[in-house]
């Protein structure tokens, strides 16, 4: 049958949730789905999916206190008629799209992504407003349940990663035109957001005791955010200046990650972790804390995981791995294995069109008057 989703991103840049949309909706065209994106103005991810077709509409979106975003949603939904909208983002997308797609009688999903829990009351009231609650985790669709939300409203469909954009060869003069290095070194790379709970500080303060082991080790962080200050202070105050470069953000990692010999993933909360999908698909070797989604990636041997904020455990297990070229390697296919299995992008567009297709196919309006 013929398909026409709306659907609401609010993210601005090109990683995490933004890059799942483009690629749900790249698969969706593909399978004849008519694509609508709503984004803020000057959105890379606008930009990014126009080649698939898809009609692009930029619109103010300033968060959780832009009332006036149900007006502006409602009178484009009105516009373009879509069968279903889908939700893809928080700050203020998620309910507000919700009510406006409620007051135009079109049925509506969201996403959720985040594992960091919700006052029951809080998500029992705003999750009647979906069909569908589409987790990326087994580990988040456990908390929406928890918190009183219908176990069979909430659907895990996984993120995915492009693992053959992954695949290739490391190019060995990557390091050196990329991050100035030598080529000598061993690098050890974190792939997140510059906020506190993705970690970095942890590692940071197991840096010194593996630098005594393996001094050649370089520490590299991609990502950029609001704590790059209070990293650089801390990296300086570690003495750590030598050692540990932060990248920012970079579009380039498909050459860059089968170059790395580690990934580290010392967040304190992670919904799945994109960045390790996209390590695995690169077989990488990697190190992952036992938060969230983390070990639905690195289950099964693929990586190895410790505890949320262990310092210690978090030093030995990259001891473990850099003393073990063996062990990175057999990590590394492992992972390489297990992400092309579980989080194809197929997988991913496929288990969100099912939802539309059963969700479309029925009369029930959500939950509620």
């Amino acid at each position: 049958m013929s398909l026409t989703v709306l659907h609401v991103e609010a993210g601005r840049h090109l990683y995490g949730g933004a890059l799942q949309v483009r690629y749900l909706i790249e698969g969706l065209s593909k399978r004849g789905v008519i694509n609508i994106l709503v984004c803020p103005h000057g959105a890379a991810l606008g930009r990014a999916v126009e080649p698939s077709g898809a009609q692009v509409h930029e619109l103010p979106m300033s968060g959780e206190l832009d009332l006036g975003a149900v007006g502006r949603l409602r009178r484009l939904i009105r516009q373009v008629q879509p069968d279903l909208v889908h939700l893809h983002s928080r700050r203020g997308a998620d309910v507000f799209g919700g009510v406006a797609a409620r007051l135009c009688r079109v049925p509506a999903v969201v996403s959720r992504r985040v594992d960091n829990p919700e006052r029951a009351w809080v998500a029992r009231l705003k999750y009647r407003l979906f069909h569908r609650v589409i987790t990326i985790s087994q580990a988040i669709r456990e908390v929406l349940v928890r918190e009183g939300v219908p176990a069979d409203k909430v659907v895990c469909v996984p993120s995915a990663v492009d693992v053959a954009a992954y695949g290739g060869a490391c190019d060995g003069s990557v390091l050196r035109e990329v991050l100035g290095f030598s080529g000598d070194e061993t690098v050890v790379g974190v792939i997140a957001q510059l906020i506190p709970r993705k970690g970095h500080r942890y590692l940071l303060e197991a840096a010194p005791r593996i630098l005594q082991a393996h001094p050649g080790v370089r520490f590299v962080f991609f990502g950029q955010g609001p704590q790059e200050g209070e990293i650089r202070e801390l990296v300086s105050r570690l003495g750590l200046d030598a050692h540990v470069l932060l990248a920012g953000f970079r579009d380039d990692l498909p050459r860059i990650l089968p170059c790395l010999d580690l990934v580290v993933h010392p967040v304190e909360m992670e919904g799945l972790g994109v960045s390790l999908l996209q390590a695995g698909a690169a077989g990488v070797p990697m190190v992952g804390a036992r938060a969230g989604g983390v070990p639905e990636i690195l289950g099964d041997d693929a990586g190895l995981l410790v505890p949320p904020g262990d310092v210690p455990a978090l030093t030995e297990a990259v001891l473990c791995l850099l003393d073990d070229p063996d062990l990175r390697r057999h990590l590394g296919r492992a992972a390489r294995e297990r992400v092309s299995r579980r989080f194809s992008l197929d997988a991913m567009v496929e288990g969100n069109l099912a939802i539309y297709r059963e969700v479309i196919g029925q009369d029930a309006r959500p939950d509620g008057p």
